[in-house]
């Protein structure tokens, strides 16, 4: 069972930067491709970010430029740093894990949110 720990949301002004940090539990981390999501106000849940457990990365188009995905292993984090951060930004931000099983079989996992809010 892996538990995903979301902190670092907040309010901030339009143009400022935010550092979420998603803490794992458990010892499989590494082996995890890990990504980041968010849900704003009325609107479905998207994919914003992914790593792989290899290190490769993968942004949505609405973030591409401003937000960047990393991992430390050694730490069993994973962060997003978020800059040039616009009103549109502003949702519940949610780490989630998938871990291969079997060749056909994955576990996905979930954080419980942080809110960011942009104000303009």
């Amino acid at each position: 069972q892996v538990q995903l720990v979301e902190s670092g949301g907040g309010l901030v002004q339009a143009g400022g930067s935010l550092r979420l940090s998603c803490v794992a539990s458990g010892s499989i981390f590494s082996s995890a491709d890990m990504a980041w999501y968010r849900r704003a106000p009325g609107k479905q849940r998207e994919l914003v970010a992914q790593i792989s457990f290899g290190g490769g990365t993968n942004y949505e188009d609405p973030v591409k430029g401003r937000f960047t995905i990393s991992r430390d292993n050694a730490k069993n984090t994973v962060y997003l740093q978020m800059n040039s951060l616009k009103p549109e930004d502003t949702a519940v931000y949610y780490c989630n894990a998938v871990i291969k099983v079997t060749t056909f079989t994955v576990n996905n996992y979930w954080g419980q949110g942080t809110q960011v809010t942009v104000s303009s």
